[in-house]
């Protein structure tokens, strides 16, 4: 990997489709694995079942032979904990170390453990020239979380913090892109969480951060992913622009979006994005959301009520914790326009939310009479 005494032993997912049976990852996904030789031996996590044999076979080609002392597992979720029985099996004298709370979780998953080792915030194990200092992360993003600092290394095995869509290697130039959606989309709702850990990690001389998603950070990378996570578990705004976010039955409200976000450009605005809920990813609805310091809605009314993908969006929106960002809303009704009363009422259950004034009703389609509205809405969303 990065260090005679760590190695690499995770997988890619290639063919994975849907992460999480939810969110689309064109460049597949990879479940991240280390070993650790000291005097002793620790497996950092194992990995997804859809990749558990080719794991093994990375594992045995490392230990040439020897034997692990210890599997440490720092997150529960399947996609990292699918392999631990198969792993026991073939290595059934392993110690393994985690949480109390993950061990009632390997109950619960039917998972198997004759040698535990329960470990907690700030005990340390030696491994002999390594050393395992245990960070408590509860609820990034799940309840038992664990973190482990290896000083000697001054190394940081993060969890699912600072993790990414994609295999190991994609888009080695860009992590942001990917980090952002899968951060949003996947710890989006514990900012707070996120914001105590950061405080611990701060404490500590971290050069390399060493994630269960995502390629290895160090360096600049490393510097420019805390700068960002900094801003993201504050809810901070990262860039200065505008979200155009719409669900059209017929276009018709599509075409009013469009000529918004035209009338944005033209006024300036730094930056400006437009998405269709219906056809375009929700994830990156998500991201692009939380990314931007402001939203316009734009939707059709359907059954005297919001046109469902745009339901949806506002609904996962309020399960992340959308916050202190600004949205102007248009809505589209043939005879009896709804929309925007029922988008208002779900904004107002999030915190620290502007509504921007005009909100623009149009009737059936965009008319001239409909523009000089538009533009006071345009001209609202730049100040």
């Amino acid at each position: 990997m990065y260090s005679d005494r760590i190695k690499y032993v995770g997988c890619d997912d290639a063919d994975l489709d849907l992460f999480e049976s939810q969110y689309e990852v064109p460049e597949g996904m990879c479940y991240n694995s280390y070993v650790l030789f000291g005097e002793k031996i620790a497996i950092m996590d194992a990995v997804d079942p859809r990749k558990t044999q080719e794991w093994l076979t990375h594992v045995a080609l490392v230990l040439n032979g020897r034997k692990p002392d210890y599997l440490m597992v720092h997150h529960m979720e399947p996609d990292h904990s699918g392999s631990i029985g198969a792993f026991l099996q073939v290595y059934p004298e392993t110690i393994v170390l985690a949480g109390k709370q993950a061990f009632q979780l390997m109950t619960q998953f039917g998972i198997e453990v004759a040698n535990q080792q329960i470990i907690k915030e700030n005990d340390e194990i030696s491994l002999g020239g390594l050393t395992l200092r245990f960070i408590a992360a509860p609820m990034i993003h799940w309840p038992e979380v664990m973190m482990t600092y290896v000083p000697e290394e001054k190394t940081l095995f993060s969890a699912d913090a600072f993790g990414k869509f994609g295999i190991y290697d994609a888009d080695p130039d860009d992590w942001a892109c990917e980090a952002r959606r899968y951060y949003f989309n996947i710890c989006g709702k514990y900012g707070q969480p996120v914001t105590r850990v950061l405080e611990k990690v701060a404490k500590l001389d971290v050069q390399t951060i060493a994630p269960l998603h995502g390629p290895v950070l160090d360096g600049e990378k490393l510097a420019e992913a805390v700068r960002l996570y900094t801003i993201w578990a504050h809810y901070d705004v990262e860039t200065e622009g505008v979200l155009v976010a719409y669900a059209s039955i017929h276009g018709n409200t599509r075409h009013a979006a469009e000529v918004l976000a035209d009338m944005l450009r033209k006024r300036g605005c730094p930056k400006v994005a437009i998405t269709d809920l219906t056809r375009d990813d929700m994830g990156e609805a998500i991201e692009d959301a939380f990314r931007m310091s402001k939203m316009v809605l734009c939707c059709a009314t359907y059954d005297m009520d919001i046109f469902p993908p745009m339901h949806l969006f506002l609904h996962e929106l309020g399960l992340k914790l959308y916050q202190n960002r600004t949205v102007g809303i248009l809505e589209n009704g043939s005879w009896a326009p709804q929309a925007g009363r029922i988008i208002n009422g779900m904004l107002e259950q999030m915190k620290d939310i502007t509504i921007v004034e005009p909100v623009v009703t149009i009737k059936s389609s965009l008319h001239d009479s409909d523009l000089p509205a538009l533009e006071a809405l345009a001209d609202a969303m730049m100040k």
